[in-house]
């Protein structure tokens, strides 16, 4: 029989734990933050559509929440990953494009030198 020391497996539990609850809020940002960009500005700088990207980040957020709820992060495995991967491209390529959308609608008013 082959013992474990409890505390070294505590110790990687505990980090796993970290990095599971860690990725939820990475994860969680992402998708709050697709909830608020507007809908046209998806479109206009071809990055799909919004209900598409809030399915994504939404779900990932979901599986982010199973991952530390579970304690366990092979519960889920490389489901896990894949998550995270999804918000990290939600992040760093569809964000800085929508969040710098700048949609002319009825209420924006065009004067000589910019909108006021």
């Amino acid at each position: 029989m082959i013992y474990s020391h409890p505390a070294a497996l505590s110790v990687l539990d505990w980090f796993f734990e970290v990095l599971a609850i860690a990725a939820l809020g990475f994860e969680g940002f992402a998708f709050v933050d697709a909830v608020r960009r507007p809908k046209q500005a998806f479109v206009a700088v071809s990055k799909q559509t919004k209900p598409l990207w809030l399915v994504i980040t939404g779900v990932a957020t979901a599986i982010g929440i199973g991952t530390a709820a579970s304690g366990s992060f092979s519960v889920v495995g490389i489901l896990s990953v894949v998550a995270f991967v999804a918000a990290a491209i939600y992040l760093t390529d569809v964000r800085p494009k929508v969040k710098d959308f700048r949609g002319g609608g009825a209420g924006s008013h065009m004067g000589p030198y910019g909108p006021w």
